[in-house]
């Protein structure tokens, strides 16, 4: 009889690419390195068996169990990936950037029985070592075509921690079957194939870099070049050495390149499009892309959503490029009120999401699951709008919104004026208690050339509602960002409760 069970994620894809090309690039570590690493098809399955086979010899290990990385984008990570998904394990990402505190918070919630460090000398996988030492992977050389049989699509394969603005992190448990809903949507949404080279820059630790395009393209037989991380000199070097057809960036990055002084002569002909997400993208970046004849298709998710939700095709990113695009090929998506009553097109509410690609809840956070799930529908605390061609456009996160004397501000509609003031190099927008009006907005900004504190609160007059315009403008040498470009907003609040300076607008 046949084994209704379907092989675990990415198996079958795998085998097959190594079976049609087995000498064929799959991987392309460090590609502008001094050196190189080519992974074969058939040394990356190679590395996956091992990696499987070594984990399930260790004493005591069980489907299910949890497992962390630690380290720089590297083959290794996505291997580690693979092998988990046909034992049914679960794969931990963990952001290096993180403080060993909160990493050791992270590792007790998670309750982590291994961890697989890509960075040895990274503090924490020093101190996980000194803390549980001899509890590492089995050795190698074992016989991996005897593992047993696959786990299931309902099987947890990745725990990714969001960065949350309050509180501790909560783990967003996603299974088998989410990873391929959202293979799937990458491929429909950026023609995926086996000829493509997919340029991976930002970090897999965030399941953005991981699964926008980097696991979809292997899936596909594309060929994925990955550096350790972002480097914009790297990214102009790959561009030329190894003609990548497609990359994934978010603002922060995207600024990075334009401003560079290699943007205007580099050559970028071989990207047909770039993907961006993390954060509303400045209309003047995709304009900048734009005029390189590269389309910037926005991809709108967050971690509960493996990320893929809404986004653009090439298509839609030509024809209405400030959109987020339409709900992704197997996901919905709908404008909601505070009560989860649907809103009509063109009215403001808050984006839910719903399909397999959707979390199956948060790790030990019945509660939490609670809120944030009902139906099946993700509450993903965003404000937007749904036209009546079924485009979707974002206005703001909902948590940001700040409530001056009844008023609901949204500081995404007044940064979008701040960025165009004079002096402003970057800049982000916050609420600050006031004692008239419960909250007022406060500017937080990266002085560029010319900045003057005065005429930046003078821009706004006539360009926004008065209620609108900010009554401060606080300069710090930088923005407090996450490895993915997103403004930390407990960062941003702290920054901005400084003392104001100056006579306050009333």
């Amino acid at each position: 009889m046949r084994d209704p069970t379907p092989p675990a994620f990415g198996a079958a894809e795998i085998a097959r690419h190594r079976a049609e090309r087995p000498e064929g690039i799959a991987i392309l570590a460090d590609p502008a390195g001094a050196a190189p690493q080519l992974v074969t098809w058939a040394a990356f399955e190679d590395a996956i068996l091992d990696l499987a086979w070594r984990i399930a010899a260790r004493p005591g290990f069980a489907p299910g169990m949890r497992i962390g990385w630690i380290g720089p984008n590297a083959p290794a990570m996505l291997a580690l990936l693979f092998a988990c998904a046909r034992l049914g394990a679960a794969l931990v990402p963990l952001n290096w950037r993180l403080s060993i505190e909160e990493l050791r918070w992270i590792e007790e919630d998670a309750g982590l029985a291994l961890l697989v460090a890509g960075d040895a000398a990274h503090p924490f996988a020093v101190d996980f070592r000194a803390r549980r030492p001899g509890d590492g992977l089995a050795p190698g050389g074992a016989d991996a075509a005897r593992l047993a049989g696959a786990p299931g699509p309902a099987a947890p394969l990745l725990i990714g921690y969001t960065s949350g603005t309050t509180g501790r992190p909560k783990g967003a448990v996603l299974t088998q079957a989410a990873f391929a809903a959202n293979a799937a949507n990458a491929r429909a949404l950026f023609d995926l194939t086996a000829a493509d080279r997919v340029l991976t820059v930002l970090p897999m630790f965030h399941v953005g870099g991981l699964n926008i395009q980097t696991v979809p393209a292997l899936l596909e037989g594309a060929q994925v070049l990955l550096p350790p991380g972002f480097d914009a000199e790297g990214v102009f070097d790959a561009c030329a050495a190894h003609r990548p057809t497609l990359t994934l960036l978010v603002p922060a990055v995207m600024r990075a390149l334009v401003a560079h002084p290699r943007w205007a002569a580099a050559d970028l002909s071989s990207l047909r499009a770039v993907g961006a997400g993390s954060s509303e993208i400045p209309s003047a970046l995709i304009e900048a892309f734009c005029a390189r004849g590269i389309p910037v298709q926005q991809v709108y998710g967050a971690t509960e959503t493996c990320p893929i939700a809404i986004a653009q095709t090439r298509a839609e990113a030509l024809a209405a490029p400030a959109s987020i695009g339409r709900a992704a090929p197997l996901c919905e998506a709908r404008i909601q009120d505070a009560e989860g009553r649907v809103l009509p097109a063109g009215a403001e509410g808050e984006i839910a999401v719903r399909g397999p690609n959707v979390m199956a809840g948060y790790w030990n956070a019945p509660e939490a699951t609670a809120e944030a799930l009902t139906d099946g529908w993700f509450r993903t605390g965003d404000v937007g709008r749904m036209d009546g061609q079924g485009r979707f456009w974002f206005t703001d996160r909902l948590k940001h919104v700040i409530i001056s004397g009844g008023e609901n501000i949204y500081p995404a509609e007044v940064e979008r004026v701040l960025l165009a003031a004079p002096g402003v190099a970057e800049g982000a927008v916050c609420g600050r208690s006031d004692p008239r009006w419960g909250e007022v907005p406060v500017a937080v900004v990266v002085p560029g050339s010319g900045f003057d504190r005065d005429a930046v609160l003078r821009h706004f007059a006539g360009r926004l509602a008065r209620f609108k315009q900010p009554r401060d403008v606080v300069a710090v040498p930088a923005l407090p960002r996450t490895a993915l470009g997103k403004v930390q907003l407990a960062e941003l609040r702290a920054l901005a409760s400084a003392p104001p300076r100056g006579k306050a607008q009333d």
